[in-house]
């Protein structure tokens, strides 16, 4: 039996980010999953996303994405109060102003988070199958 291995992707270019964008499209994220480190300049996002990158794949893998260098964070449309509500992802796109980028993360009926970075860096790592409770890192 072909199990799928988890894996680690980082993301340094705009072209970088549209693999990780089109691999987490369709996840699903709670809004307790969401973490902004401000003094560590760390953003953190726990997804439970379909494995698209496997052909015809019915796993779902939970994974972390990890933006680094994050100088800011704002959210539009999204109840922080509200923990238990579930976001759903459809991409995440970067544009360039001036010497900053602005990485933003659009979801399902017009939830945004916008992060504001001078680099990018971006790491989708691979937590566990959710298929099968035993695959850990």
């Amino acid at each position: 039996m072909n199990k799928p291995f988890l894996k680690k992707i980082i993301a340094q270019t705009p072209e970088d980010l549209q693999i990780i964008s089109a691999c987490c499209s369709e996840g699903i994220v709670k809004v307790s999953d969401i973490k902004y480190l401000q003094k560590n300049k760390i953003f953190l996002i726990s997804i439970n996303r379909h494995a698209k990158e496997i052909e015809k794949s019915q796993i779902k893998i939970n994974s972390i994405i990890r933006f680094e260098y994050i100088q800011g964070s704002k959210s539009k449309n999204i109840d922080q109060k509200n923990q238990d509500e579930e976001l759903e992802l459809i991409s995440i796109d970067i544009f360039k102003k001036d010497n900053i980028f602005e990485i933003t993360l659009l979801f399902l009926n017009n939830k945004i988070i916008t992060l504001t970075a001078e680099i990018i860096e971006v790491i989708l790592e691979d937590q566990k199958s959710l298929n099968d409770k035993n695959t850990e890192l």
